[in-house]
């Protein structure tokens, strides 16, 4: 078993995929700004609605919903940005090609794939 963040990860899946370790951390940094981004969004977000109480009279949990929803709307946006890079960063070490724009509008020519989603040749 191979140790991969606190999950552990059977040996013939390490031995066939090397780059596991460089995904996995790539996803976690890609969640981890996702957090970040909702904390600060959320967070300026309010600051901007205290300074423009005077001219939007409401209730203060209604500018901490607004605020959430800012925020979340902000993380959702930089996580699927980040997470795309990850995808794209680990098509690239296991095919060393990278995916063109074609790949990812799924325009793209038919693969085989076996069960497990791996292309096969």
């Amino acid at each position: 078993m191979v140790n991969l963040g606190v999950r552990r990860v059977e040996d013939d899946v390490a031995v066939r995929h090397p780059a596991l370790q460089q995904y996995a951390a790539c996803q976690s940094h890609a969640f981890m700004k996702g957090i970040v981004t909702f904390l600060a969004g959320s967070g300026a977000a309010f600051a901007v609605q205290k300074l423009a109480r005077q001219k939007l009279p409401y209730s203060p949990q209604w500018s901490l919903l607004l605020a959430a929803a800012a925020g979340s709307l902000g993380s959702y946006v930089v996580t699927r940005a980040e997470t795309q890079k990850c995808s794209n960063f680990w098509i690239y070490l296991e095919t060393e090609n990278l995916p063109s724009a074609e790949d990812r509008d799924g325009t793209t020519t038919l693969v085989r794939r076996n069960r497990y989603g791996d292309v096969v040749e």
